[in-house]
């Protein structure tokens, strides 16, 4: 089913965004033009476009619409951005990435998710995504810096290393708060003379885990 065989869910769907705050115009654009029921599982397509958080394979999540929106948002994102997601999951918000950055690297844990994303992507032609199977916790010094750091999984703590990974002047988004329950999406903006920390909204994401997973 494509995009254009939801309209009146596609209009309410950018309605609530509007109405729940979200005022930058390529985000908004960007939200539209982005097919949402490529990323969903089969059995939930009719509900692509519905503001809740959905289920995908290993247990993972899409995020619900609002989210997506209002993080990408946060990070105030420019064409010549480099930006690393933290937690592929279906591939959704990586290809909201994608239209408004220039190159976007996203870490997945899971084999099954990165291969299935990957292919997502690539058929959208988002060729400027790349997707790498790998601890999003503990990841190769050779792949920084970013301007832009996006953690799509609740972290007990920012750790520091993703935070050095910061250029002067980069914007870091995640939900920060106890594994199970409700977290606070925080930013994070590295300044000339060190980080500022601001707390927005309170969110629902699964946990960060370390390592690659053995299976799927």
């Amino acid at each position: 089913m494509t995009s254009h065989q939801h309209p009146p869910e596609k209009m309410v769907f950018q309605l609530t965004l509007r109405r729940r705050g979200i005022s930058d115009q390529a985000v908004l654009r960007t939200m539209e033009e982005v097919p949402r029921e490529l990323f969903v599982e089969d059995a939930d397509r009719d509900g692509a476009y519905r503001d809740s958080a959905l289920p995908i394979a290993c247990g993972q999540t899409i995020s619900q619409p609002f989210v997506v929106a209002y993080m990408t948002e946060q990070l105030q994102l420019k064409k010549q951005h480099r930006v690393l997601e933290i937690g592929t999951g279906s591939g959704y918000q990586a290809a909201v990435l994608s239209r408004l950055a220039g190159q976007v690297l996203t870490v997945e844990r899971y084999r099954k998710l990165a291969d299935t994303a990957r292919a997502r992507l690539e058929k959208l032609d988002c060729h400027n995504v790349e997707v790498m199977l790998g601890d999003g916790l503990n990841l190769p010094p050779n792949i920084g810096p970013f301007d832009r750091i996006i953690v799509t999984a609740a972290l007990e703590q920012i750790p520091d290393n993703l935070i050095e990974r910061l250029e002067v002047g980069g914007i870091l988004i995640a939900p920060v708060g106890p594994h199970q329950g409700v977290q606070t999406l925080t930013r994070l903006t590295r300044t000339e003379t060190g980080i500022e920390r601001k707390e927005l909204v309170e969110v629902r994401f699964v946990p960060a885990l370390p390592g690659v997973a053995r299976e799927l």
